[in-house]
């Protein structure tokens, strides 16, 4: 049956002061697989070292089957996550070739051997983070997808701000059915304050802001929806009560969008702070007019503080209304002028990368090498590499699939491979070189394929002065692995 794969501990070394790396010595006669019995041996061997598995995955990365002999390869990557032997939270990750073959073009293609070429292992000393949303008094369990009022592609949002003051950070969710507010009681848990701060009355939002509008010195809260956009005013100065006060149409933010995230910043400079939602389409009654340049998206809004208790909506006087199918923005001043720049992640195409000019913005995305086409789902600045300027990360979408079908269809070279290629690769990472342009270093660094990754970015995780990358990903969750 041929030998088995490799169960003995590779040496490990630390790759971060939490973090140990493993990698098997794979020699040829122990890589080699004569059959998928021993193969399926072998790959048990692995798995037992774990005294808890959370998710085992095999993926086609590639496949080439010939009709005329009935013989084909393939490329195949699996993972292993789980509890090992010693209670610690590991990652197995592989990569073999496959050969297969079938009787006839009738038959099933069958595995007929295995070769093993890389074998790793990441390794986590301790856990940095717990799950204790249930026991912190912050779980919320939403109706499956497709039942009750839970029917719509619309992503739900999450911001934090000390809202009563007290040194504590609160926390504000939209969700399916209702927007909640959790107040920090300081040891641990949180009071839902939801319908007393009457937060939980109003319209589902989307994208959470917490900002003070108002320089009252509290904080207030937008939402970005789908329909018209919310605010709500903090009573809390001077009322000394935790209200939210829905007061959207007559600070005039009651716009039409299909806004999915919402940012705030001074851009003009005035000492207030203005609103830029990221709006989208609906998707399913309207499909995009193109998988890797869509314009047919909704209008985004700029809100402008007139430092009044209103705001004019003046996207189209500042020129970052846009037309795509927008998700995610995030202000930097990326060129240290002293004003807030933008830069806006869209789906299905091409990013915007908007200069403040004053009074005007000016897409410069393509002049300073970060349109990042693709399915832009996110948006992050931080100086990952320590050199005093901000790098970019763009969180995208991945896809094995995508990448394996894309082969199979166009040469390698092809206009349109390449470019739905660029759109299955996942998370982009952009190094500043601190001269008004950006590096796309993803290839280079690697290990930033997301899956359907959402928001994230940069964060420090065990405070040793080097930005982390965190990846939200996911979409609908079903009864099994495959529906999420």
């Amino acid at each position: 049956d041929g030998p088995t794969l490799p169960t003995d501990v590779a040496e490990a070394h630390t790759v971060a002061r939490w973090i140990d790396e493993r990698h098997w010595e794979l020699a040829t006669e122990t890589a080699t697989q004569q059959t998928h019995e021993a193969f399926l041996e072998g790959f048990a061997g692995l798995t037992a070292r774990f005294q808890q598995l959370e998710d085992v995955r095999f993926k086609v990365s590639s496949s080439e089957l010939d009709d005329a002999t009935q013989a084909g390869t393939a490329n195949i990557k699996f993972f292993i996550v789980g509890r090992n032997e010693d209670g610690h939270r590991e990652r197995v990750d592989g990569k073999l070739h496959a050969k297969l073959r079938r009787a006839t073009a009738e038959d099933r293609w069958q595995f007929t051997g295995f070769e093993l070429y890389k074998l790793g292992a990441l390794q986590s000393r301790v856990d940095l983070f717990d799950e204790i949303a249930l026991t912190a008094g912050v779980a919320t369990r939403f109706p499956p997808f497709g039942e009750g009022k839970n029917q719509g592609f619309v992503y739900h949002g999450v911001a934090t701000a000390d809202v009563n003051l007290d040194g504590l950070l609160d926390v504000a969710t939209s969700g399916v059915e209702r927007n909640r507010l959790f107040i920090n009681r300081g040891d641990g848990t949180f009071d839902d304050l939801s319908d007393e701060s009457l937060i939980g009355y109003a319209p589902v939002g989307a994208g959470a802001l917490f900002l003070d509008f108002d320089n009252d010195g509290d904080s207030d809260l937008f939402m970005a929806a789908v329909g018209r956009q919310i605010l709500f005013e903090n009573r809390f100065i001077p009322d000394g009560k935790v209200r939210f006060l829905d007061i959207s149409e007559q600070a005039r933010v009651d716009r039409d969008a299909v806004g999915f995230s919402a940012v705030a910043a001074d851009v003009n400079s005035d000492g207030y702070p203005d609103i830029y939602v990221a709006s989208y389409n609906r998707y399913g009654t309207v499909m995009p007019n193109s998988w890797v340049q869509a314009t047919n998206g909704t209008p985004n809004l700029l809100l402008i503080n007139q430092q009044d208790g209103t705001f004019a909506e003046e996207s189209v006087a500042w020129g970052v209304a846009d037309d795509r199918w927008s998700y995610a923005a995030g202000f930097v001043d990326i060129d240290e002028d002293g004003d807030q720049d933008l830069y806006v992640t869209n789906d299905f195409g091409r990013n915007g990368m908007f200069r403040n000019e004053g009074d005007r913005f000016v897409d410069v995305a393509e002049e300073m090498g970060v349109v990042d086409p693709g399915f832009g789902m996110g948006v992050s600045f931080g100086d990952y590499d320590n050199d005093g300027d901000l790098d970019l990360h763009v969180t995208n979408m991945s896809s094995t699939a995508g990448k394996r079908i894309l082969s199979r269809l166009y040469p390698e070279e092809h206009e349109i491979r390449v470019q739905l290629t660029k759109q299955a690769i996942g998370n982009s990472l952009y190094r500043n070189d601190g001269e008004g342009h950006f590096e796309d270093v993803t290839d280079e660094l690697g290990g930033l394929a997301g899956g359907w990754a959402f928001g994230g970015g940069f964060v420090d995780f065990d405070n040793d002065g080097r930005e982390d990358v965190y990846s939200p990903n996911g979409f609908i969750s079903g009864k099994s692995m495959k529906d999420t």
